[in-house]
């Protein structure tokens, strides 16, 4: 993905869109070998898989085929009008665990979406989300095709496409600040969709752990900064590391210094908890034995406390 071909001195396809971080990223760019351009590929590469163990019986046995289906899905279609070729895709994985059927054609599951991106100057991936989202009901029967239309829902192909387009969201935010928004709105408008349905794990009544909580905070102004956050953290703090790890994590730090006064200014939220969530073991391990490690616990343990557990090696 950072090895994005150019043409002369224009970034394009998605470096328009998710790169917008200035002369030093296009300077080493365009110090990159130039190699002719390929056909334009999807901008997903997406892994699912559909378990349906929980459930008994043959009767179910044509849940085989919903996960052929849901690749193809996911994978064969043009999220954006960007241009990717093939090695910019974005790693990530769509795992449907299928909890009770409700009836022959009705089932209550559990999706858990995942992406990741690459680090610039390593051969390592740095995971960006991780959510498990355990409300969910749709209905599929067999030999149902998969339609996308996001302007009409349904219970099962608006669930694909809301976490396709946050999955797109966040990776766009990692490579410019606030990157993401279009793709996130798109994410907002099918949440709508779903909410007026009264469809489960929509609604913003009673929770703030739902799909509609989940993007309506990701658009909420209060909430830019962990929007930024994710700009600074993934490039100038992971990117930056190999080269000049002193000052990645220094901006790490600038970004959990944002995040806690962030927190202190509003109540516990979703979008934060995904962060640390996400991330924890991530930050343990760029602080762990480094001279800031002692600062970067005193933030870590009053902003994240969930995740002391993972923390703590910073001070023993």
């Amino acid at each position: 993905m950072l090895s994005r071909t150019l043409s002369g001195s224009q970034l394009a396809g998605p470096f328009r869109s998710r790169l917008r971080a200035g002369g030093f990223v296009l300077l080493l760019l365009l110090a990159l070998s130039w190699h002719p351009p390929s056909t334009a590929a999807q901008e997903l590469l997406c892994d699912v898989s559909v378990d349906f163990s929980q459930v008994s019986g043959s009767d179910y046995d044509y849940l085989e085929g919903l996960e052929r289906l849901t690749r193809e899905y996911v994978n064969d279609r043009r999220w954006t009008d960007d241009q990717f070729e093939d090695q910019e895709r974005i790693l990530c994985s769509f795992d449907i665990i299928i909890e009770e059927a409700i009836a022959l054609t009705e089932f209550r599951a559990r999706l858990v979406v995942s992406s990741v991106r690459p680090i610039y100057g390593t051969m390592q991936n740095t995971r960006v989300i991780q959510i498990s989202d355990r409300e969910w009901e749709f209905a599929y029967a067999q030999g149902a095709a998969l339609t996308f239309d996001p302007d009409t829902f349904d219970a099962y192909t608006s669930v694909i496409d809301f976490y396709a387009y946050l999955v797109l969201g966040y990776d766009y935010d990692t490579f410019s600040p606030m990157g993401g928004t279009a793709h996130f709105e798109r994410a907002r408008r099918i949440a709508r969709l779903g909410e007026s349905a009264n469809a489960e794990g929509w609604s913003s009544i009673g929770t703030a752990r739902t799909r509609t909580d989940l993007v309506t905070q990701l658009l909420d102004r209060r909430l830019e900064p962990l929007r930024r956050a994710y700009f600074t953290y993934h490039y100038r703090g992971l990117d930056h590391f190999v080269q000049e790890p002193a000052e990645a994590r220094r901006a790490v730090l600038d970004v959990l210094g944002a995040l806690d006064e962030l927190a202190s200014d509003v109540s516990r939220q979703y979008v934060l908890d995904l962060f640390f969530n996400t991330k924890s073991r991530e930050l343990a391990a760029l602080f762990t034995g480094a001279p800031n490690d002692n600062q970067a616990y005193a933030i870590l343990s009053r902003v994240d406390p969930s995740n002391l557990s993972d923390y703590n090696p910073l001070v023993e």
